[in-house]
């Protein structure tokens, strides 16, 4: 069976999940207490971070990107990253906005400070961090509605890795009710469209312990 090391909030782990069942390929979750530094883990990852994906043949792959790239090439049924070299620039360039500038603006300062520092053992949250992620988060808001409004999809016509990348950290922030939806309704239409997908389902029912989501997190009509 295909492995998948896991935290249930990480964004990057996240987005091998989805990536893996919009391919509809089956695999079993393992969630790693990465702050542990559990030596056979750091075997198959030496930076000690998830997501690791084990594949039944026993090869293993580690980096989320390195992981979505990997089953892209290998199951190619259903391409997720584009079917031109126009679609494929475009798909990686949202891949990089999201998991490097949203992920530093954004859920560092929301997801980190009030999630992972306690597991790390490193303090309370920073007040300061988690204002500045709440504001920072507008603006990427607004532009999820501005390439949705001119686009089916962020990337272009076809569902892509674009749109994974960009739903799994926002999905992060939504497990902790931080996400402004009502100030910005069309990027809330856009995340509808994509929650609403089979593949985004099994996402809804991760919990942290004595940490449980809002209401309307697992709402498909919210």
């Amino acid at each position: 069976m295909r492995v998948v090391y896991h935290l249930p909030l990480s964004p990057f782990s996240r987005k091998v999940r989805l990536a893996l069942k919009e391919k509809g390929l089956d695999f079993e979750l393992r969630a790693e207490r990465v702050w542990d530094r559990r030596p056979e883990f750091l075997h198959l990852n030496p930076a000690g971070q998830v997501p690791v994906l084990v594949e039944p043949d026993g090869k293993f792959f580690a980096d989320s990107w390195a992981i979505v790239e990997y089953l892209d090439e290998t199951y190619p049924d259903r391409r997720l990253i584009g079917f031109d070299p126009v679609s494929r620039a475009e798909t990686r360039r949202l891949i990089a906005w999201f998991d490097q500038k949203f992920y530093a603006e954004v859920t560092l300062n929301l997801v980190f400070e009030k999630v992972m520092k306690r597991f790390f053992g490193l303090g309370n949250p920073d007040s300061t961090a988690i204002r500045v992620g709440k504001h920072n988060i507008n603006a990427h808001l607004a532009y999820i509605a501005d390439l949705s409004e001119r686009r089916r999809w962020l990337a272009g016509d076809d569902f892509s890795l674009a749109d994974i990348t960009a739903a799994s950290h926002l999905s992060c922030i939504d497990y902790l009710g931080d996400v402004p939806w009502d100030a910005h309704p069309r990027a809330k239409d856009w995340y509808v469209r994509v929650k609403s997908r089979p593949s985004f389902r099994p996402l809804l029912g991760d919990h942290v312990a004595g940490m449980p989501p809002p209401p309307h997190y697992a709402d498909l009509d919210f």
